[in-house]
C-alpha cells in the first residue's frame, strides 16, 4: 500500500475536463494548472493538446472528475463513456441524444496516477452491475462524480480487516428502465441521480446502491463539496441541474446528515437558478455540468457553471455557501474557451512542482 500524502501545506490546484469541438476529436482528456496558487487563473498542460485518449467503448470521454484516496494517495480520473462528435456537428448539431440517453454506455471509463505526471491505462467500470450479477437497467451512465468517506464500512466488516473502512462513494446520472421493460418510453423514463460505493473504482469492489435524487423529472449533473462546520459537523452541499422542460435550473442545496447518500436523507435548497447571467439570454436552463470546489487559502469555495452548448465554464464564487454564490466578474479570470465539465482538486507544492516540471510547456 502506498503511503498518503501529506496534503497539510496545499499549494495549486489541477482541473480536468473536455473541449467542445466539433471540428476535431476533443472527447478526450485535459489538464489545466493553475497560475501558482491561484483558482482563477488557469494554463493547459501539454500545450492545450489532450493528456489522454480512451481506447475502450465509444472511444470517447466526457464530464471528467478528479478524485484522490487520502489513504493511499492514488488519483484517478472518472468520466463519461460517450462520444458525440462521431457524426460531426457537435452537441448542437442534431445528435442523436435519444439513442445516446436510452441506449449508451452504462461504463465509466477509468484512469490512476500516482504521481499526477504517469496514468495507467484506461480500464471500464459498469456501474449498472449488482453484487448477485444481475444490472440495474440504466439507459446511460453520464457526469461521474465521487466523495471519500472514510468509515463507509461497518466496524468489525470484512474490509476493516482486509486494512481500511473507507471507499468512494460514487454519484451519476441515468435514465432508469424498470426491470421488466427495458424500451418504456413513456413518463416514467427519465433522469435520475443515482449512487453506488467502491474501494478502487473496479468492478471487483463496486457495489450498486441506487436512487440519490429522483424528482419525478430530468436531473443531471450533480457536484458535490464537504465543509467542516465550527462544532466539527461536516456539511455536504450538492449542486445539481434540474433538466425539467419547464423548470430547468442548477439548484444548490445542503444536509448535515453523516451517511448523505443513503435514502431518506434530508436536504435544505439554498439556491436556484444559479447561473443564469453567464448565459446569453439569462436562460436558467442554459447552463449545466456544475462543478464544486475549495479555495485552500481562503473560505471561498468556487462554482464553475458550464454555458452550453459550447461557451463552456464561467465562474461563481461564494465565502459561505449557506447564502449561495454570486458571480465571479474579474478581468483577472482566465480560462481556455470552450473548457467544460470536469473537475478541479487541490495539490501539494510538491506535485505542482514536478507537474509543472514534467509539462515544459507553462513558462
Amino acid at each position: 500500500m502506498k503511503t498518503p500524502i501529506d496534503l497539510a501545506d496545499p499549494y495549486g490546484y489541477l482541473l480536468v475536463h473536455f473541449i467542445e469541438d466539433p471540428e476535431h476529436y476533443a472527447e478526450r482528456i485535459y489538464l489545466d494548472l493553475s497560475e501558482g496558487d491561484n483558482p482563477e487563473r488557469w494554463h493547459p498542460l501539454n500545450g492545450g493538446n489532450p493528456i489522454l485518449t480512451s481506447n475502450l467503448g465509444t472511444k470517447g470521454v466526457r464530464d471528467p472528475y478528479l478524485v484522490r484516496n487520502p489513504e493511499t494517495g492514488r488519483v484517478y480520473i472518472i468520466a463519461t463513456d460517450l462520444q458525440v462528435f462521431a457524426g460531426g456537428g457537435g452537441s448542437d448539431g442534431g445528435s442523436d441524444w435519444y439513442a445516446f440517453s436510452h441506449h449508451g454506455s452504462t461504463n465509466l471509463i477509468i484512469w490512476y496516477s500516482d504521481d499526477l505526471v504517469h496514468w495507467s491505462e484506461p480500464h471500464t467500470l459498469d456501474v449498472s452491475r449488482r453484487a448477485d450479477d444481475t444490472h440495474a437497467q440504466l439507459g446511460m451512465a453520464w457526469a461521474p462524480e465521487a466523495l471519500w468517506v472514510p468509515d463507509y464500512y461497518p466496524e468489525g466488516s470484512e474490509a476493516e480487516h482486509n486494512g481500511s473502512r473507507g471507499a468512494f462513494v460514487l454519484y451519476w446520472s441515468s435514465k432508469l428502465f424498470a426491470d421488466d421493460n427495458v424500451e418504456h418510453k413513456d413518463d416514467a423514463v427519465y433522469d435520475r441521480v443515482l449512487w453506488g460505493a467502491t474501494s478502487d473504482f473496479t468492478n471487483d469492489t463496486y457495489e450498486y446502491g441506487g436512487l440519490f435524487i429522483d424528482l419525478g423529472r430530468d436531473t443531471i449533473d450533480t457536484t458535490m463539496i464537504q465543509r467542516v462546520l465550527p462544532d466539527g459537523m461536516i456539511r455536504t452541499y450538492r449542486a445539481t441541474k434540474d433538466n425539467g422542460p419547464q423548470t430547468a435550473n442548477i439548484w444548490l442545496d445542503s444536509t448535515d446528515a453523516k451517511r448523505w447518500w443513503e435514502p431518506g436523507t434530508e436536504w435544505h435548497v439554498i439556491q436556484q437558478n444559479i447561473g443564469v447571467d453567464w448565459t446569453p439570454d439569462h436562460h436558467a436552463g442554459g447552463v449545466e455540468g456544475p462543478a464544486l470546489f475549495a479555495s485552500h487559502s481562503d473560505d471561498r469555495v468556487y462554482l464553475y457553471v458550464d454555458v452550453i452548448p459550447s461557451i463552456g465554464y464561467r465562474p461563481m464564487v461564494s465565502a459561505d455557501p449557506d447564502r449561495g454564490f454570486d458571480y465571479l466578474r474579474s478581468d483577472d479570470f482566465y480560462m481556455r474557451p470552450h473548457t467544460k465539465h470536469g473537475g478541479v482538486m487541490s495539490l501539494t507544492r510538491a506535485e505542482y512542482d514536478r507537474i509543472k516540471a514534467a509539462d515544459g510547456t507553462i513558462g
